[in-house]
């Protein structure tokens, strides 16, 4: 019996196991048949296979295993996994179904662990400043348990899009320069920085965010392993809460209950009249110093436009993409009001677009910052220099955006079915329409086209009302 040898790259070769797998079933080659290696394996067996073939289709549920699995350590992962494709496209089509089948049970538990471990390295790997790097950069070791490198480095891109950054493993590295992601040669820990300035303000952080009526060391080791301790800034402060633990906790105990202080910015709106700011400018930077109402927020995101646009397009608040970039409507709704402008001929460069609330507030799932809607009492906080914005821009008309906006441009909450279209917010010309993110949600594709045909028409009307001439008293200018 011939055996074929299939020589795969070392590491997480899901491109070339694709390609083999695809090859041997054109040629309908048995699992029993082929020996699987890697790129450093010496070469005893002949026959192996080259060339492309045509596409195999396979169950979702077992490809998104297929995709972790070959990130798996286990010198026999592309053995088992090929045997399973073999069964399932021999007569067992329901086999990913049967979690007690074991080659079925085997591969998922080695799935479960590579899920694990991408997830230890999106919570445990810190990035430190180089010293002395020109342009400014960043880099972090980390030592994954299994091939997960490629799987887990565009999470760090997403999350620092803007930082020069790279990783270094014994496994291999990756690198962004603020444009592409690139792979290299494995590492040593000396080649990552020891430290950064930024770590004793980390450090602070997490000393002031640890609960000690709620230490757990065994949960805490589970959960955070001591072979990560080393890389983290953090951990260092560890022992030493844990053994002050039940004496912060008497400490507690014995001071009076309190209400927790809600934070407002109350001093900041006061600074901004004493202040008078005469620019978008100074009143950004007002805005920048009295921080988010509700913690965790990566910045504040303001205005964006020409200082005295026709037209001003009011939101709700930033969104996951917009706290990252510091930019207001470039996620998915952004995207989409950008598209529909464009459509209708409003050049989105020429408007001025903005936000009621200026921070981004959400709620963490797992790895994911889920948008949070702001109260009626945020928006009113924000009212302020949502008005002094208005009065520096000075637009023909505003538009709003949602009920959020809305409510922040008129002082009370309108329902958007009963205010769309046409308004007047105090002294200014005003537009109500639907928020683009309604769009988004919006069930089935035939609701979405009927929706996105009406914010259409809104924004044909819009763009004639903002170039109506003020002469003709259809639209006067804002109040002098």
């Amino acid at each position: 019996m011939t055996l074929h040898r299939i020589t795969l790259r070392d590491g997480a070769d899901l491109d070339g196991f694709r390609r083999a797998v695809r090859r041997l079933v054109h040629e309908e080659l048995a699992p029993q048949h082929v020996v699987w290696t890697v790129d450093e394996a010496p070469d005893l067996f002949g026959g192996e296979t080259h060339g492309d073939a045509p596409p195999v289709s396979l169950p979702r549920s077992l490809t998104e295993t297929i995709g972790r699995v070959v990130c798996h350590r286990d010198p026999e992962r592309y053995a088992l996994l090929y045997q399973l494709v073999w069964r399932v496209l021999n007569g067992e089509r329901e086999l990913m179904d049967i979690a007690t089948d074991p080659l079925v049970h085997r591969l998922e538990l080695m799935a479960r662990a590579v899920r694990r471990d991408l997830h230890k390295m999106h919570a445990f790997l810190r990035f430190r400043r180089v010293g002395g790097a020109l342009p400014e950069r960043f880099a972090a070791w980390f030592e994954p348990e299994h091939f997960i490198l490629e799987a887990a480095a565009p999470f760090f891109v997403d999350r620092f899009r803007s930082l020069h950054w790279t990783i270094l493993t014994p496994v291999g590295s990756a690198q962004w320069d603020r444009a592409a992601l690139t792979y290299g040669p494995p590492a040593r820990r000396e080649d990552a920085p020891a430290e950064d300035a930024f770590e004793e303000g980390w450090r602070g952080y997490y000393e002031s965010v640890f609960n000690p009526a709620r230490v757990n060391p065994v949960a805490m080791r589970s959960e955070m392993p001591k072979k990560y301790w080393r890389n983290m800034p953090e951990t260092a402060a560890i022992p030493g809460l844990i053994q002050t633990a039940s004496q912060r906790v008497e400490r507690m105990i014995e001071q009076e209950a309190t209400m927790p202080a809600k934070r407002t910015p109350e001093r900041a709106i006061e600074a901004m009249w004493d202040q008078e700011p005469k620019t978008l400018e100074e009143l950004n930077a007002i805005i920048a110093a009295a921080g988010p109402l509700v913690p965790g927020a990566t910045q504040a995101v303001f205005g964006e436009g020409p200082a005295h646009a026709d037209v001003m397009f009011v939101g709700e608040q930033p969104g996951d993409q917009e706290d990252l970039q510091g930019r207001p409507f470039v996620g998915p709704a952004g995207k989409l009001l950008t598209k529909a402008m464009g459509e209708v001929g409003i050049d989105r460069s020429q408007a001025y677009l903005t936000n009621a609330v200026k921070h981004f507030k959400f709620e963490q799932r797992g790895h994911r910052r889920i948008h949070s809607k702001p109260t009626a009492g945020e928006v009113k906080h924000y009212r302020p220099w949502l008005m002094k914005e208005l009065e520096l821009v000075r637009p023909k008309l505003v538009v709003a955006l949602g009920a959020t906006a809305v409510l922040a441009l008129a002082g009370k909450a309108i329902p958007i079915t009963r205010s769309r279209g046409r308004a007047k917010f105090g002294d200014w010309q005003g537009y109500v329409t639907v928020h683009p993110s309604y769009l988004l949600r919006l069930p089935d594709e035939e609701t979405k086209r009927a929706a996105y045909e009406a914010f259409l028409a809104d924004l044909r009307r819009i763009r004639d009302l903002a170039h109506a001439d003020p002469d003709t008293g259809e639209l006067p200018l804002a109040a002098e």
